[in-house]
């Protein structure tokens, strides 16, 4: 379940990102300079206040016998919306490039309509940079999920996280069982030090290509 939920927000990160990219690299004007700079305000504040915020919205919006019951959807949408401006800026600058092609320009010649040009040759050329980054953003998402459920917001206390698990060993710290907090957060570290790693030499494979 818990690498479920994080996939799954990346995936909605990917999506909200990438289309708002999509839409404010090709199509410029008013629609460009209202995303981005939407995107430079949220990428001014730090992702996990942005989710922390997401987060108690919602806490107080939904009532309190839905909370339990809606806490993963809650959490995929504070990872999501929290990390959207890094695809979009990388998105908008990728279609900035490929918008200049020719094939783009042969197809505007004969009358496609901009969508279908969006999505059927513009996206799949630029799909290489957003891959790196959704691999590196799950690292990202696992930091973020860890640390609102070490806050106690993130996952329910019943669904295995590492950041409950850091949570309750802390609590047994100083009595001897150090292995409680220990072990968990070298796995922590471990993993998203590795998808790291993959994420760059996804990225080392993608420049030499």
């Amino acid at each position: 379940l818990g690498d479920v939920y994080k996939r799954q927000a990346v995936l909605f990160s990917v999506f909200v990102g990438v289309g708002s990219g999509l839409l404010a690299g090709y199509l410029g004007g008013w629609l460009d300079t209202v995303i981005m700079r939407l995107a430079d305000v949220q990428l001014a504040i730090p992702a996990i206040l942005i989710a922390l915020m997401i987060n108690g919205v919602v806490a107080i919006l939904l009532p309190p016998q839905l909370q339990h019951e809606m806490a993963i959807y809650v959490l995929i949408l504070a990872i999501g919306v929290s990390d959207w401006p890094r695809y979009a800026r990388v998105t908008r600058g990728s279609v900035l490039v490929e918008r200049n092609k020719e094939y783009v320009a042969a197809a505007q010649v004969i009358g496609v309509h901009p969508l279908f040009i969006m999505l059927r040759h513009v996206l799949p050329n630029i799909m290489g940079p957003v891959l790196v980054m959704a691999t590196i953003g799950l690292a990202l998402a696992i930091i973020t999920e860890a640390t609102l459920s070490f806050l106690g917001v993130g996952v329910p206390p019943t669904t295995p996280s590492l950041g409950t698990m850091i949570r309750v060993g802390n609590n047994y710290l100083f009595s001897g069982e150090w292995w409680i907090t220990f072990f968990p957060a070298i796995f922590l570290i471990v993993l998203a030090l590795s998808i790291n790693l993959l994420g760059c030499l996804l990225y080392t494979s993608d420049a030499a290509d």
